[in-house]
């Protein structure tokens, strides 16, 4: 064996590494937290601000590796049920991958968690460290608000967030509507997509949102907080809430009509689609009223 080939053998380990921790993150889900940071950033009224740079990189694998990572550690009992686990919608992880994943949660955060507490306001660290939480113990004991119908949907409002974490970061005043229309936004969609997975979580005896409600009962209290959502976001931008209105209109009346988990498979991809569709839309709106000069 050759040098080069002994030198190569752990490069290729850690990019095969690297490889499978992205996977874990969820690279397709990114956009609920970089693309909301992002918006957060132009609602301030700027292209880009150089406070928030670190913030956006934190939004992209860290953040999501901590979110997914944690998820994937607490719930390996049940990926072992759902078939989609495995694609690019979820691994499947083993046993002996737990400690990898812990220190590259770790390794990941932890100082950019340092440099907030340095480098921004208090007020900006603690919804900070609020995002981080709600999403740890989402999946992690003794809260594992997974576990907990209602609070599983309504924690995940924390995607949210990052349209209030920005702004308080740089400074500026929040955009209300935008804010709260989000949070309201993030509880319908996580009920949403838990539908396509009634029966792993019904076997495995984790009672969620959807397990509790059922297809039908959850495509009402999805559409419910949808409603709240596009008339909040109809405060900011009436395209961005006709837009939220129309794709949530066909997600919701779709379940309707066929209220079951395998119709909650078939619409995840465009439930997968929904932020990114409606986030250009919105960043398309608001990115040319700043390049024309009207908006703030």
């Amino acid at each position: 064996m050759t040098p080069t080939d002994s030198e190569s053998r752990p490069a290729s380990g850690r990019a095969a590494t690297l490889a499978r921790l992205v996977h874990i993150s969820r690279p397709v889900l990114w956009i609920n937290t970089i693309g909301t940071g992002a918006l957060g950033m132009w609602l301030t009224g700027q292209l880009i601000d150089v406070a928030a740079i670190p913030l956006l990189i934190w939004l992209t694998l860290p953040f999501n590796l901590l979110i997914y990572g944690v998820n994937d550690i607490f719930d390996q009992d049940t990926d072992a049920l759902n078939p989609r686990k495995g694609s690019i919608e979820g691994a499947r992880i083993e046993p002996r991958e737990v400690k990898l994943i812990a220190w590259a949660v770790a390794i990941t955060n932890v100082p950019f968690l340092v440099y907030f507490v340095i480098a921004l306001p208090i007020a900006a660290v603690g919804l900070i460290l609020l995002y981080a939480g709600v999403f740890v113990f989402y999946s992690a004991p003794p809260l594992r608000f997974k576990a907990r119908p209602f609070l599983d949907s309504l924690s995940n409002a924390a995607y949210g967030l990052p349209l209030l974490i920005m702004p308080v970061a740089l400074e500026a005043p929040p955009v209300w509507p935008a804010v709260v229309g989000l949070l309201a936004w993030s509880v319908a969609k996580h009920a949403y997509d838990a539908v396509q997975d009634i029966d792993e979580d019904r076997e495995a005896g984790i009672t969620t949102t959807a397990v509790l409600l059922g297809p039908r009962g959850t495509a009402l209290w999805s559409g419910a907080w949808w409603l709240v959502s596009a008339v909040l976001f109809a405060l900011v931008s009436l395209p961005v809430a006709l837009v939220n209105l129309a794709l949530a209109g066909i997600l919701v009346v779709w379940l309707l009509v066929r209220p079951t988990p395998a119709t909650g498979r078939r619409l995840y991809p465009l439930s997968i689609a929904f932020p990114y569709i409606a986030g250009s839309v919105a960043s398309g709106l608001l990115l040319a009223a700043m390049f024309l000069g009207v908006y703030p």
